[in-house]
């Protein structure tokens, strides 16, 4: 395989995982992060030592003139693009939405809705027959919350999700038949530093119960669901979602 994957987000967590089996897959792995570029590094390192090719690349997916920097950083550094994982994203201290005011649900809209929407604009304009690409896939990363509402912990991200699934359907009929399949994936309660942000590091184990199948679920079966949405083991499937929850 010579394909090149951008993954937003991709310096940990789901993002990190999803890098390394990309690469395990033979892509050429674009990773973005925003400020921690220590752990960014660490994943192009953990690939490089596996045969694999990588790079970092610094952008605030939030910020529209940035979000076009990175696009024409991975034109220039690696060509065409064929993939894409709108995987960045933020949560905020638990909260009730009585409790919350317009900063905070600003800034969860702002990266978890209007970075995916920007770099979804971009990966068209480069993937779709009708701008002259070849075609390729796009996988959002979403989450149970978008389905459950997350209340009293995190209403605003739940509803930034539900919203990611709407772009996620809408463009999937946009540019179906301009070769590019959109899809997402909801994650469940899965084992990420993510919970930390929130204020309950145990967040994982204190609800495990609740879930069928008795236990959080780890980054790596999160990536393998993404990166089968973007194979073409999934040539037929667009507009579709895969629950990766432990049946929660």
């Amino acid at each position: 395989m010579n394909k090149t994957i951008l993954i937003t987000g991709g310096g940990r967590g789901i993002g990190a995982a999803c890098a390394l089996l990309a690469a395990e897959q033979g892509y050429r792995v674009c990773i973005n992060y925003r400020s921690d570029a220590a752990a960014a590094a660490q994943v192009v390192r953990a690939i490089e030592a596996q045969g694999g090719a990588a790079l970092a690349l610094q952008a605030d997916v939030v910020d529209e003139a940035e979000v076009e920097r990175l696009f024409a950083e991975v034109d220039a550094r690696c060509g065409q693009l064929d993939a894409l994982v709108n995987n960045a994203g933020v949560l905020a201290r638990q909260m009730r939405v009585d409790q919350m005011d317009a900063a905070r649900i600003r800034r969860i809209m702002d990266t978890n809705v209007v970075g995916p929407f920007l770099c979804a604009r971009e990966a068209v304009r480069r993937m779709s027959t009708r701008h002259g690409g070849s075609g390729g896939a796009i996988v959002n990363v979403s989450s149970r919350a978008a389905v459950l509402g997350s209340p009293n912990e995190y209403v605003d991200y739940a509803a930034s999700k539900a919203a990611l699934d709407t772009l996620t359907i809408g463009l999937s009929k946009e540019v179906a038949g301009e070769g590019i399949r959109v899809n997402g994936v909801r994650p469940g309660l899965i084992h990420t530093t993510m919970h930390a942000d929130g204020g309950e590091p145990g967040r994982v184990e204190r609800l495990q119960s609740s879930v069928p199948m008795g236990r959080g679920g780890e980054p790596e079966e999160v990536a393998r669901a993404v990166l089968w949405l973007l194979s073409e083991a999934a040539s037929y499937t667009t507009g579709s979602f895969i629950e990766v929850s432990g049946g929660r």
